[in-house]
């Protein structure tokens, strides 16, 4: 079946050439390439035009948000099966022939979750790679949901379930995956389609990222009890500590210390392997920055998802 690859841009001149190499350098070339530009105002399009190494359209949709920009990529593309990636990213060679192996031994196949990991260039984003996200020992095939930057799926399927949440600025490929999962469980596995990208190089940049991520949470109604069990360790649980320890004993101070190492054991397991090649400023720095990371992430949720459930009530009740 022809493989359609699709993309959504906006202002990606710095990233976009590296894509597109590692496109072109496919070992299972995609039959066309379909670019969504949301408006870019640097280099972008005229990167995009001037490529000639593989079949390539740019649909061009200023102010489209993600979801608006990958439905209409989708239905421009021809293919019968659609995989997805992102700006920003950079693919392994052989990504496209692992996700779409599953398509062609088994045509019953719906979706493909293909994997992503992390190409981090600071000591801070080696530590929150390390941090935040899944190695492919960490994965659950029956519980993995892909990312939009590396996935595949029949167009057939798209059109079933209507397409990506539009109404949804983030946090969309986690409604789009759920909507897969009610007509197409389970998804295939292909944990060798691997598509690098970049981590935020900055706290900042990180708390900015999660904060969005949990507003989107707010907006789509997701994952309602583990928020709540966050804001009950850090608002009950924290200070609750505190004040057994000065009202009964000093003891109960341990409870931080046991938390903390349960916090932080499978970030400081991801890491280990990390530290090997690092000077030992940066080996320290990395382990200081884990914590930090963490907690700030777990703020930004915090703060970000009361955000999403507002506007959830105020615009959107009845989803």
């Amino acid at each position: 079946m022809p493989v359609s690859l699709i993309v959504t841009v906006k202002n990606e001149a710095g990233s976009l050439p590296t894509l597109l190499d590692s496109i072109a350098a496919q070992t299972r070339p995609p039959d066309e390439v379909v670019v969504c530009d949301g408006g870019s105002t640097d280099a972008t399009l005229s990167i995009l035009h001037a490529e000639t190494r593989f079949p390539l359209r740019v649909v061009e949709r200023p102010g489209a948000n993600i979801s608006q920009g990958r439905n209409a990529a989708i239905e421009a593309a021809s293919g019968d099966i659609i995989a997805s990636t992102d700006a920003g990213v950079r693919l392994e060679s052989d990504w496209l022939q692992h996700l779409i192996a599953p398509f062609e031994r088994d045509p019953n196949v719906m979706v493909v979750s293909g994997f992503f990991l992390p190409a981090p260039q600071t000591v801070f984003e080696v530590a929150m790679g390390a941090t935040v996200l899944p190695e492919r020992r960490d994965i659950r095939p029956d519980k993995f949901l892909p990312s939009s930057r590396s996935v595949a799926f029949k167009k057939d399927a798209w059109q079933a379930i209507g397409g990506y949440p539009e109404w949804l600025d983030y946090c969309e490929d986690l409604v789009f995956d759920f909507a897969l999962l009610e007509k197409h469980r389970p998804f295939a596995l292909a944990p060798d389609a691997i598509a690098y990208f970049r981590p935020r190089g900055s706290l900042q940049a990180f708390f900015k990222q999660y904060y969005q991520y949990a507003r989107g949470d707010g907006k789509a109604k997701l994952w309602l009890k583990r928020h709540l069990i966050r804001y009950t360790t850090y608002l009950i649980g924290v200070p609750g500590i505190a004040l057994l320890s000065a009202a009964i004993s000093p003891w109960f101070l341990l409870l931080y210390v046991i938390g903390g190492m349960a916090y932080t054991c499978t970030p400081y397991r991801r890491l280990r392997s990390k530290l090997r090649t690092m000077s030992l400023m940066d080996k320290l720095k990395a382990i200081a920055l884990v914590p930090i990371i963490r907690v700030a992430g777990d703020a930004a949720k915090m703060v970000g998802y009361p955000v999403g459930v507002a506007w959830r009530v105020k615009h959107r009740a009845n989803r």
